[in-house]
């Protein structure tokens, strides 16, 4: 099922009267710290939403160390989801934020490590009588941690935004063919190869090194290995594809092969929304500022999709 929402005549608030209280969850010898929301004045069980960032240093908000500010994409769009009576659940990644322990070295860091803690958490949120339904939402390389460890976790739902929807190899090599000069694609290509065979290499040219540094080659390694065409295929439970059509860094074809893949998926996509799930239409200038504008709120349309996602048995 494929679902096109377009840009509603008002955006509404995502000021919501909401309890907000720190969480952490204990895990290999540390501890993940997150933010709890609950919804004020609702009666009885509420839904919750486990929320997973994207990749590299993405915290619980949404936010990126690599940017010059800001968006707050995560922690807005917890806010709609709260005002709508769902609880969620958002933490700092092990590595990231206040989650950036001495114990985790960013060397042995692997895709597997984020799976299994977020199982963890929907474990832990399965067990708690204030929920009445348990949904993880991932965004980005989120959604394809998102759709190996709900099944781990026995979540009811799981929610895939913006998701690559090819393995990691091919959407850097479209993502950087048209920036990277032949030699350097090149070169590009020869270290991907090398670490889809598992294994490290030393010789990365230097406009490569925030891509393929050594300290973070392992965790690519792991990361080559899993299709999130697979993972969604082997998902049992219900499935939410949400996709913006301004969305530079992943495109609309790579929610159609989730959809196309996924048994049990509904794919929305929402018109004007771009990779950190903001309106920017065709505002080159508000696409890029965005990234790095927490008062620019979330698109109204994801709200309303997720809500009605999770409030649905």
């Amino acid at each position: 099922m494929r679902i096109k929402l377009m840009l509603p005549l008002l955006l509404v608030s995502l000021s919501a009267a909401a309890a907000q209280r720190p969480v952490s969850l204990e895990v290999d010898g540390g501890a993940i710290y997150g933010t709890e929301l609950t919804p004020d004045g609702v009666k009885g069980k509420v839904p919750v939403v486990l929320l997973h960032a994207g990749s590299g240093p993405t915290d619980r908000d949404g936010n990126s160390t690599m940017l010059p500010g800001p968006n707050d994409s995560l922690k807005l769009l917890a806010e709609g989801l709260a005002k709508n009576g769902i609880a969620s659940i958002r933490y700092d990644k092990r590595g990231i934020g206040a989650s950036a322990l001495p114990v985790w070295k960013e060397a042995e860091l692997r895709l597997d490590d984020y799976i299994g803690d977020a199982a963890a958490w929907l474990k832990k949120l399965r067990t708690d009588s204030r929920f009445s339904r348990v949904v993880m939402a991932g965004h980005s390389e989120g959604a394809l941690i998102a759709s190996e460890a709900c099944p781990q976790g026995g979540a009811d739902a799981c929610v895939l935004i913006a998701g690559g929807g090819r393995p990691l190899e091919e959407l850097l090599r479209e993502q950087l063919k048209d920036k990277l000069p032949p030699p350097l694609m090149a070169e590009s290509d020869r270290i991907l190869e090398s670490l889809k065979q598992g294994q490290t290499t030393d010789k990365i040219p230097q406009p490569l090194m925030s891509l393929y540094r050594p300290d973070v080659q392992p965790y690519l390694i792991s990361l080559l290995q899993h299709d999130p065409r697979k993972a969604v295929a082997a998902l049992k439970m219900p499935v939410l594809i949400v996709q913006g059509t301004k969305d530079m860094q992943v495109q609309e074809e790579d929610a159609r092969l989730l959809s196309a893949a996924a048994p049990r998926g509904k794919l929305v996509i929402i018109d004007g929304m771009n990779h950190v799930l903001k309106i920017v239409g065709d505002d080159q200038a508000l696409q890029q500022k965005s990234y790095f504008t927490p008062g620019l709120p979330v698109a109204p349309q994801l709200i309303d999709a997720l809500s009605g996602f999770v409030k649905t048995p």
